[in-house]
């Protein structure tokens, strides 16, 4: 009490009110948790009722007494538990829809992405060119996905640049119009998305899931108790609110529950449609052995098509001020008429 600066009639207003604007959840939080247990609170209650009987008992200490006090709020841990778990609730779901979100597009594009397919078409194309003379593998209709953080270690003959940057300038110059200009996509998920991509585990999000709809059913319990046994006086606004809270927690959990599935469904579709296979003592593929790879070359790509981009652009410039320059000499260059001043001229004047 004496930390918090707070008055117990402000907690048992926050409690009973749902009201954070004085005691705000975190300190509902730390009052929760720090609760009297029941065996502490029998103790309690036993020396009060001692106390009221005999007049030289011992008064409970500041420790207990806040204890104590707290207790005298009707269901009070019924009541902030429902509270905290709605707030956690809304923070769980909104960080899980997002990593969701951030698997589903990743999978999308690499699975679809026209300019992914292209890039990857060109490394193909260019690797079969490589080993044209060898008919094993320059004939190849495709490649293994580990192949592409491999790109910037190939050379040129005279070792000034690799076959990576060669594809980004090759991709850049051949099929994107935008190329030097500030309107130039990038055609590969982005490599912070691809590595929080690799970081997440279905395991973990099956787990969350689990634990949210075990509090949830939990949350439903404690409502019910709560309103069961509370006057009428403190019934609102906790029963209208909780009940509407319950309600729009099951629909979401329940579509979230579903994204899950559709979002796990996708991955391993895309990991066959890129025949990649679980490592020794993986039950499948999983998002780190798969999204690692793509993250190294992404990385290496977007650094070269940096590069790319801004000699491309320098190029451009160079044009620009080139074709300005002659432009502004052409403008200079004029050409005088000839007066004429002949015989025959000057007898026309005459005439």
């Amino acid at each position: 009490m004496s930390s918090l600066h707070l008055d117990m009639k402000d907690i048992q207003h926050a409690v009973l009110n749902m009201d954070n604007s004085v005691v705000d959840l975190e300190t509902l939080q730390a009052l929760y948790e720090n609760r009297a247990q029941q065996d502490e609170l029998d103790k309690i209650e036993k020396h009060v009722k001692s106390s009221n009987d005999n007049e030289k008992a011992k008064p409970l200490d500041k420790p207990e007494q806040f204890l104590f006090q707290l207790s005298q709020i009707p269901h009070f841990s019924g009541r902030v538990f429902c509270i905290l778990f709605q707030s956690t609730f809304v923070e769980c779901m909104s960080s899980l829809h997002r990593k969701l979100d951030i698997l589903l597009k990743v999978c999308a594009t690499l699975q679809s992405g026209r300019e992914l397919m292209q890039v990857l078409a060109l490394v193909l194309a260019f690797g079969n060119f490589m080993n044209g003379g060898n008919r094993s593998r320059g004939q190849a209709d495709g490649f293994a996905l580990d192949i592409l953080p491999k790109l910037k270690d190939v050379k040129s003959s005279d070792n000034t640049r690799s076959l990576l940057s060669y594809i980004v300038s090759y991709y850049l110059k051949h099929f994107d119009e935008d190329a030097g200009k500030e309107t130039c996509a990038y055609p590969l998920p982005e490599p912070q998305e691809l590595f929080q991509a690799s970081q997440m585990k279905f395991e973990d999000f099956q787990k969350d899931l689990r634990k949210l709809r075990k509090d949830f059913n939990a949350c439903g319990t404690e409502t019910e108790r709560v309103c069961r046994d509370s006057s009428e006086d403190h019934l609102q606004p906790f029963k209208d609110k909780m009940e509407d809270f319950l309600c729009q927690a099951k629909t979401e959990l329940e579509a979230q529950e579903v994204q899950l599935t559709k979002t796990h469904n996708n991955f391993l579709e895309l990991t066959a449609f890129f025949s990649v296979k679980a490592k020794m003592g993986e039950k499948e593929v999983s998002p780190n052995t798969f999204f690692s790879v793509w993250h190294e070359f992404s990385t290496d790509f977007k650094d070269t098509w940096k590069k790319e981009n801004k000699v491309i652009l320098q190029e451009r410039l160079k044009a620009a001020e080139e074709s300005f320059r002659q432009a502004k000499e052409k403008a200079s260059y004029s050409i005088k008429p000839k007066h004429a001043s002949g015989m025959k001229a000057k007898l026309g004047t005459k005439i």
